[in-house]
């Protein structure tokens, strides 16, 4: 029960990453509020955690609206109190050939992912430091802030971004000792990109170029967060943590 009481905030939580990482921390005694635009699902994840003895709660949050992102916050420090720990899961991507992204698009694929994280982050932070709150924000992102997509080129942007937003973070907010870190996924089977992962011939070369031979699931990340989450990385910051089997460093 590392987390016993601490106050945790998962955005992104009605499903995939974010609802396993919420799970995770509900099963560590943590109070959890899932945030997600997904309602039902939301309800889902926190009926999940309340059902097996956690303490949960569902805030109906879109990361791009700095309103909602406040009234989430807001709603959190109202029922369970100061916030400890947020986990920015909240993403998305459309996967789109390079020449035919629509601007559009890419705006919304910027204000999610990473306009997302900074607000999110922001109004945490404020909250942690009014409180005196030594916090952890983690943020997922993805091994594809380091390698492109051609059908990617929106979402691996912002995943770069978020690795430098969360080091000028790491900056502004180590004097009040909150820590911000980045842990970044490798292909992780989700509702993002079941399609993708359906061509049978994708999927076998992701597996092939995967040292441990398979695609990643939910469950593997929720490890590397609660590491960053953890007293265990009280002297981590600014850092990233790549979870991804191996695909990375094999070139084969």
């Amino acid at each position: 029960m590392r987390f016993n009481n601490k106050v945790v905030i998962v955005t992104g939580a009605a499903r995939g990453i974010g609802k396993a990482i919420a799970i995770g921390f509900g099963k560590e005694g943590a109070k959890v509020t899932a945030a997600d635009i997904l309602e039902e699902k939301g309800l889902d994840t926190t009926l999940e955690i309340n059902n097996s003895g956690g303490t949960a709660l569902f805030n109906k949050t879109d990361v791009s609206n700095k309103k909602e992102v406040q009234s989430l916050i807001d709603h959190t420090f109202k029922t369970f109190g100061p916030i400890d720990i947020l986990i920015n899961v909240a993403g998305i991507c459309p996967f789109k050939d390079f020449l035919d992204i629509p601007e559009d698009m890419w705006d919304h694929v910027m204000e999610v992912n990473l306009k997302g994280v900074f607000l999110c982050s922001q109004s945490a932070a404020k909250n942690m430091i009014d409180n005196h709150i030594k916090g952890k924000i983690v943020s997922i992102g993805s091994i594809s802030s380091i390698v492109g997509g051609s059908e990617q080129a929106h979402y691996c942007s912002t995943k770069a971004g978020i690795n430098l937003l969360t080091a000028s973070m790491a900056i502004a907010l180590g004097p009040y000792g909150i820590t911000c870190n980045v842990v970044m996924p490798g292909p992780i089977e989700t509702d993002i990109n079941k399609e993708d992962l359906a061509n049978e011939e994708k999927r076998q070369y992701f597996i092939n170029r995967t040292p441990l031979r398979r695609i990643g699931k939910p469950e593997d990340i929720v490890g590397p967060v609660m590491f960053f989450a953890s007293d265990g990385a009280r002297w981590c910051t600014g850092s990233t943590l790549v979870a991804d089997g191996g695909i990375l460093v094999n070139f084969q």
